[in-house]
């Protein structure tokens, strides 16, 4: 039975770089190139006459910049887009910009030696593209959780923590928990798969729309409540102790479950540090980190949350922790916050067996 090749619409200035994302997506035996286009403009008449499953997308462009573009797929014609950006600082706030509006993933373009460091990504291309290809897009933005405010006065122990895990998605959708939480809720560690350069952006993003204060964790930063802390890119986040205080510990290291920072580690930490003062919540994402983590946090006494399958742009990482055990209840995006906040008020000391 053959497989259904996925169609890809790119979308770039440049005729070099069109020429090469060709040449690489063109070269997986499951992907089709089905036509370039240099400006929006063209693109826009291009998506309607081939309806590509996913769309390329720079953000740097003649005529109309990438993410005006993007704002106007995701309200007129909602569709998986992966965007190409520099990874500057400017580009990584404009490619968090792109993600929070909804394209699914990105790719850094090289800014020097073009050729010969785009052919080194050819994997990573091809691998982004099709996980967007899966993508489940939403049609609903803004985000409609904000018509709930989230209240928090029940503190059972200053020992309570949140511990959260994402992935392809996770940009969004920490945006919607993150941004309803209490200025007094427990603190909050986040690991999300992202690039180095991004996740200082990420966190001051964040930041600026959120009632509680995210910040880029750093090694020995004690942990405190009303506070949220994003694991730096490339490096792995660990709950530990100093004395009677939760601190970040950051370390270097080889990938753990594919990735660094890896969910597994910080809710692997987790387990051991916190036990069932602690809250894991697992969100979008592809592939299965976080789940051997979440289950360990599980059967140490904590309580632990997955994003359903409904509300997810990639259903991977919350499934796999899903079927091995390690989430004991699913909830759809708009209720998660609700949900760690019921888990708080039900805090159980006793640990369980799976």
């Amino acid at each position: 039975m053959e497989t259904k090749q996925i169609t890809v619409l790119i979308v770039d200035d440049s005729a070099l770089i069109r020429q090469m994302l060709t040449s690489m997506l063109n070269s997986s035996p499951d992907i089709t190139v089905v036509g370039t286009a240099p400006d929006p403009f063209t693109a826009r008449e291009m998506i309607k006459q081939l309806n590509p499953d996913v769309l390329t997308l720079d953000i740097e462009m003649p005529k109309m910049d990438g993410i005006a573009f993007l704002e106007k797929i995701m309200s007129l014609r909602p569709m998986p887009v992966v965007m190409i950006s520099s990874l500057t600082q400017e580009g990584a706030d404009v490619a968090l910009q792109a993600l929070e509006i909804g394209a699914v993933d990105y790719v850094s373009k090289p800014t020097s030696d073009v050729r010969v460091g785009l052919e080194q990504k050819t994997e990573e291309i091809i691998s982004k593209v099709k996980i967007a290809a899966k993508a489940r897009i939403s049609t609903n933005r803004p985000s409609s959780i904000k018509q709930h405010g989230i209240s928090y006065g029940n503190y059972k122990t200053t020992e309570q923590i949140i511990l959260i895990g994402a992935s392809t998605g996770g940009v969004e959708a920490l945006r919607e928990v993150i941004t309803v939480l209490p200025p007094n809720c427990p603190a909050v560690m986040v690991t999300q798969h992202m690039p180095s350069t991004f996740t200082s952006s990420f966190a001051r993003r964040l930041d600026a729309v959120s009632k509680v204060s995210v910040c880029e964790a750093t090694p020995n930063l004690r942990v405190l409540p009303g506070h949220v802390y994003i694991a730096p890119g490339g490096r792995h986040l660990e709950l530990a102790r100093s004395g009677a205080n939760y601190i970040c510990h950051i370390h270097d290291g080889p990938n753990v479950s594919g990735h660094c920072p890896s969910v597994d580690v910080l809710f692997n930490s987790g387990a051991k540090v916190a036990k069932s003062n602690a809250v894991g919540v697992i969100l979008t994402g592809m592939g299965r980190d976080g789940a051997e983590g979440l289950l360990a946090m599980r059967k140490a006494g904590a309580q632990t949350i997955g994003q359903d399958e409904a509300t997810c742009v990639v259903y991977g990482m919350p499934k796999v922790a899903f079927e091995t055990g390690g989430v004991a209840k699913q909830f759809p995006l708009s209720q998660i916050a609700g949900g760690i906040f019921n888990c708080l008020s039900q805090h159980d000391t006793r640990a369980i067996r799976i």
